[in-house]
Parts: structure tokens; C-alpha cells; sequence
């Protein structure tokens, strides 16, 4: 795929949702850091349920420190490996008073230092929270990175690394989101929705289903 196409991709995104967010609730980075961490392996809408929940009673490193891991089990239990991750919030909560003054560090080193945040929990905070140029590549944007032609590669690290250096630089801040909504809801796993792709004229893909 060439940068033409890459760049009339991105155009169209960015005309048809000029600001898109995250699916998940939060109001401050430390929201955002929990709300990242319970997601794996869970749906946004799982996820919401259980911070509605509990960030009304709890919403920064310390009090949710001081819930300690039963407690905080009892907010998020309805989500998936729930045990291990209420073991790492607390630990990452104990970690942000001690070290970060309670404060979400903006840098990648200070962030993957956190139990359980690792490369792309760091960079949907780093992207989402403090709006800088990265891009974290889960399963929905690693398959639309290659079955688009966007940027291929064999692992999620590869297709990082391209889409950094693919994608143009005016769409980069809000890249992530166009990405993983698309993989989301149109360029589905099984049956890409092509007849609904804003893209399907300059998509890779060869087996389009263009007739649904």
C-alpha cells in the first residue's frame, strides 16, 4: 500500500468521526490506567459496569490501595482473571503513592515498571491520556494493519513500528482509536463487514464480501 492510500484512509476516518475516544469511562489518567489493566481479555462494556461502580467509592492510588485485594475483588469480580488483576492494581496503586506521589507517570519506562501494564496498556495511556504519538496494537488493530495492507507484519511489535512510520503525522494522535474502532465493528475477525467499509476501495483484502 502506498502513502497515498494510507493518507485517503486516515482522511476518511477522520471525516466521518473527527474526535473519537475510548469506549472506557474514565475522568482522570489513574482512571484510565484501571479501567486499561481490567480490560484484557474483557469487553469495554464488562469493564464500565465494574468501574461505575467502583470509582465512585474509590478513584485514586491510595483509596484503592486501601480497599486492598478482597476488596477490590468485590468491585470487579463480574470480570475476567479478576484475581490477578486486583493482585496488580493493588501492587501498581502501592507502587504510584510510594514512588509517583499518587501521580500516573507521562514516560513509557516509569509506566511498564507498573505490575501488569505492559507495552500497549503503556501506550493507550501514554496516546489516550497524555495525547502524545503512540500506538498500542491489540488483536482488532494487529488484524486491520494486515488485512487492510496498512502496515503488515508477524507480530504486534512489527506492526507497531510500521504504523508509526506509516501512518502521516496529522493523524497520529488519534490513530489508535480509528483503528481499533474499525477492527471493532467493521473489519470483523471472521465476517468483514465490506459493504459497510468506508475503505473497501483501497483495502489489500482480497476476498472483500462487498454483497452483504
Amino acid at each position: 500500500m502506498n502513502k497515498e492510500k494510507r493518507y485517503e484512509i486516515f482522511s476518511r476516518w477522520r471525516e466521518a468521526n473527527p474526535h473519537p475516544k475510548t469506549e472506557l469511562n474514565y475522568s482522570s489518567p489513574f482512571e484510565l490506567l484501571v479501567a486499561v489493566a481490567l480490560s484484557a481479555q474483557s469487553t469495554d462494556k464488562g469493564v464500565n459496569k465494574a468501574t461505575a461502580k467502583l470509582f465512585p467509592v474509590a478513584n485514586t492510588p491510595q483509596a484503592i490501595y486501601d480497599l486492598g485485594e478482597e476488596g477490590l475483588k468485590e468491585y470487579i469480580k463480574t470480570i475476567g482473571l479478576y484475581n490477578s488483576k486486583a493482585k496488580h492494581i493493588i501492587q501498581a496503586c502501592k507502587m504510584l503513592v510510594e514512588l509517583h506521589n499518587s501521580v500516573v507517570p507521562e514516560n513509557r519506562e516509569d509506566l511498564e515498571a507498573l505490575p501488569g501494564v505492559g507495552r500497549k496498556t503503556a501506550n493507550v495511556i501514554l496516546n489516550t491520556a497524555f495525547g502524545q504519538p503512540t500506538m498500542a496494537v491489540d488483536t482488532h488493530i494487529f488484524r486491520v494493519g494486515n488485512r487492510t495492507g496498512i502496515a503488515k507484519g508477524k507480530n504486534v511489535v512489527e506492526v507497531e513500528k510500521k504504523l508509526l512510520r506509516f501512518i502521516p503525522k496529522e493523524f497520529m494522535i488519534d490513530a489508535h482509536h480509528w483503528l481499533i474502532l474499525h477492527g471493532r465493528y467493521i473489519c470483523v475477525a471472521r465476517k468483514p463487514k465490506c459493504a459497510a467499509c468506508l475503505i473497501s476501495d483501497l483495502c489489500d483484502f482480497k476476498d472483500k464480501l462487498l454483497d452483504d
